[in-house]
């Protein structure tokens, strides 16, 4: 789909998403979260859209809805490049329409130096999940989702080994520990983001 098309569907598929949300309260800049895959980067940041009161969206979801096929078939059908080329397409869509407040991006998303561009050129505020892997794996094997990159539990590891030290470029990290619920992460998020003055009280 042509840049300007996908800008229009991403309109139309937030305005039918968030049809009667209140406009944000509290935001002047977005919030992006990034983490590890099962970290709860998508249930935190619906819980935090609910809070703020602003509209959110799913990255990997929005890529899968537009392409009509599931994450993994992506990345079996073109590669993982292939596949990155896609899901900075469809950032630098969504960061330009300036449409949802807060951000959950997929597991690898932050690790490409183009898409962490993109989201500084907006002043986006970045927030990583740290969630230590023992919690990951045993959401990711609790999940049916199929993960090409994670197929077991040693790739998996190393993927995450691999991954900690680029997160932790974000603006904020917010441990998980596994006994918080997503409200109270959620909270945890605003409480550091004013006290850092990323978002206005």
């Amino acid at each position: 789909m042509p840049f300007r098309q996908t800008l229009t569907w991403i309109s139309a598929r937030l305005r039918l998403a968030n049809a009667g949300r209140m406009p944000a309260l509290l935001m002047d800049r977005r919030i992006v979260i990034v983490g590890f895959m099962g970290c709860g980067k998508t249930t935190v940041a619906r819980a935090l859209s609910v809070l703020l009161e602003c509209d959110m969206l799913d990255l990997d979801s929005l890529i899968s809805e537009q392409e009509n096929k599931t994450i993994a078939e992506l990345i079996q059908e073109r590669g993982e490049s292939g596949f990155r080329r896609a899901e900075t397409f469809m950032l630098n869509a969504v960061l330009q329409r300036k449409t949802a407040q807060i951000i959950a991006l997929g597991g690898g998303a932050w690790t490409v130096e183009t898409n962490r561009d993109l989201v500084k050129a907006v002043k986006g505020v970045v927030v990583f999940l740290d969630a230590p892997f023992d919690l990951c794996w045993r959401r990711i094997e609790e999940q049916e989702t199929v993960r090409p990159l994670a197929l077991d539990r040693s790739s998996a590891h190393k993927l995450y080994r691999e991954r900690h030290s680029i997160y932790q470029l974000a603006n904020l990290t917010i441990t998980v520990s596994g006994d918080q619920s997503a409200d109270e992460l959620a909270a945890e998020i605003v409480a550091a983001t004013k006290r850092r003055r990323f978002i206005k009280t």
